[in-house]
């Protein structure tokens, strides 16, 4: 069972499978922000490589530019709303983007997770099936004008309040990712980073897989790319964005654009 509204802006979906297929979503990067409130299931998800085992009532939130991914434990009745939208949204109603706090003031793949001690959970679920379940695009507007702060209003107090303990010794992932992303833009291989972390290249790759949900070179290619589709609905040039972004050669760039986005860059300059 699906129920959604999508206007390009804002999308917001209530989702329930019965019996889920024990396969793995894909992985996700979004130009907008998300919010994925999980009812029921068994269901890992997988943040810039932190790992979140779902309780029932968890509640994630995900960046622009954050990957991640589900993965499907069992075939139990799988239910969960979910809200992707734009910054912006936040900026209107709170021209200090203070709102903006619990996605922005915290590194990738951290502090994602806000569970029913942390928040009203009943609340939670009232205003996403507020937001769901409007009867017209008048109504559904409203909601969303209404329901929507208040829910980034509870997740930004939760966020502000929430003590964090001692931090335990980094893992693999929280030492890696961060500094691929430091270093995106840069010359960068695989075996340079396997040495860099004292791995050997089999090894540190089983290891990327298994800790951030994708192959190492997958991971850079994705971000890579959407960083540079942002560039490109800024008006910069095709050439340059393949630059910025850490392409030495531009048809290879090319390539890879058309194989992920399914359009030329030229094409999506074009919808600035």
């Amino acid at each position: 069972m699906l129920n959604e509204y999508d206007n390009h802006n804002i999308y917001i979906r209530h989702a329930i499978d019965e019996k889920p297929r024990l396969v793995n979503d894909d992985m996700h990067i979004h130009s907008r922000c998300e919010i994925y409130f999980f009812i029921s299931g068994r269901v890992d998800y997988l943040v810039e490589g932190s790992r979140y085992p779902l309780k029932p009532d968890s509640l994630l939130i995900m960046r622009p530019s954050e990957l991640h991914i589900a993965r499907i434990v069992n075939e139990e009745r799988y239910e969960r709303f979910a809200i992707n939208f734009p910054l912006d949204f936040m900026k209107e109603a709170d021209p200090d983007m203070h709102l903006a706090r619990a996605f922005l003031d915290r590194e990738l793949g951290k502090d994602n997770l806000f569970t029913e001690e942390q928040l009203d959970v009943k609340l939670v679920r009232t205003l996403f099936t507020n937001m769901v379940n409007a009867k017209n695009d008048y109504d559904r507007y409203l909601a969303l004008k209404t329901n929507l702060p208040l829910l980034l209003y509870m997740i930004n107090q939760a966020f502000v309040d929430r003590k964090q303990s001692e931090k335990n010794s980094p893992g693999f992932a929280e030492k890696v990712v961060p500094y691929i992303n430091q270093h995106l833009f840069e010359e960068i291989t695989i075996p340079d980073l396997s040495e860099h972390f004292n791995y050997s290249t089999s090894q540190f790759t089983r290891l990327f897989k298994k800790n951030v949900g994708s192959a190492p070179w997958d991971y850079i290619l994705r971000k890579r790319l959407t960083a540079a589709r942002s560039l490109l609905h800024k008006g910069i040039s095709t050439q340059q964005a393949s630059e910025e972004c850490g392409f030495s050669d531009y048809s290879s760039f090319y390539r890879s654009y058309v194989k992920y986005f399914n359009e030329a860059p030229g094409k999506s300059r074009n919808k600035k």
